[in-house]
Order: structure tokens, then C-alpha cells, then sequence
């Protein structure tokens, strides 16, 4: 299979298959598709150690590559999954966080190999996007939550 002309590259230190697994277990349409093994040495590894992944998140083409440890992850890059009701977002926030992961505030939180994370219900940008002071009650509502609360953004669009 080749891979997607526009892809997104994550770089690990050396889990990306294992972080591949993970979310093609976690998300829907997501799927680990190929896993390239280095043909040599090379700076953070050696021949035969998995070099690249490549993988699906929630339909988005993605690519791993174990590059060792000389960059991190932060926040300047994160997945944003739109969710339906509180059951999906406690499925997704759960596991994410459970599985080494870390809670953030507003919706976020990282991944056990620091991948940030957006757990978005729809009715938080539903919301937003109606602007006014519907989306003013919404948002600083949002703003003292960690994992956000369906029912309270309700009760807060409601006024």
C-alpha cells in the first residue's frame, strides 16, 4: 500500500508501533497498515529495529517514525476527536488517560508517549459556534474542567 500524499509525521523515541496499536485499538477508523524495519544502523537504532509505522487515526494517514530521543512532543500539535455524549467522551478520555496518559485542562490530555489530545464533545463547539452569550456560558464553563462535562455544557448553553 502506498502511502498517502499528504501524511502526518509523528516522531517517537521508539514506541511508534506500539502507540500505533494502541490508537488503531482505541479509535474508530483507525488501523496500523505497514511496518518498516531500518535496512541498517542508524543513529537511535539498529538493523532491523522498527523504523517507521505506518497507520490510521480516525481516518487521518499517519506515519511513525523512531527517531529517538531527541525531540518531544507538546501541545503545539495535538488530535481533536469530536465526540457524541459523555459515554464517548469517557471512552476515549479513559483510555487515553489510563493507559499512562495524563489529564490536562478544557478537553485536553496526553497520550502515555505525549501525543496531546482534544476529547471535544459536540455540544462544547456546537456551542461555540452559535456564539453570543450561549457561547460565552459554555466556554467558561469549559474553562474549570479537566475532561469535559456534557451536562454541564447543556446546563450552561441552557443558561
Amino acid at each position: 500500500m502506498a502511502i498517502a500524499k499528504n501524511t502526518v509525521c509523528l516522531w517517537y523515541d521508539k514506541d511508534a508501533e506500539a502507540a500505533a496499536r494502541f490508537y488503531a485499538e482505541t479509535f474508530p477508523d483507525s488501523r496500523v497498515t505497514a511496518v518498516h524495519r531500518a535496512p541498517s544502523d542508524y543513529p537511535s537504532g539498529k538493523a532491523g529495529d522498527v523504523l517507521t509505522v505506518e497507520f490510521t487515526v480516525a481516518g487521518i494517514p499517519c506515519l511513525g517514525l523512531n527517531g529517538g530521543p531527541a525531540f518531544q512532543h507538546n501541545e503545539a500539535f495535538s488530535f481533536q476527536i469530536a465526540t457524541d455524549d459523555q459515554q464517548e467522551t469517557d471512552r476515549y478520555w479513559n483510555a487515553i488517560v489510563g493507559n499512562g496518559g495524563q489529564e490536562s485542562a478544557c478537553g485536553w490530555c496526553k497520550d502515555k508517549w505525549g501525543i496531546s489530545w482534544q476529547i471535544t464533545p459536540r455540544v462544547l463547539t456546537d456551542a461555540l459556534a452559535v456564539g453570543g452569550d450561549e457561547a460565552k456560558r459554555a466556554f467558561e464553563a469549559m474553562l474549570d474542567m479537566t475532561k469535559i462535562d456534557v451536562a454541564a455544557i447543556e446546563a450552561a448553553r441552557r443558561g
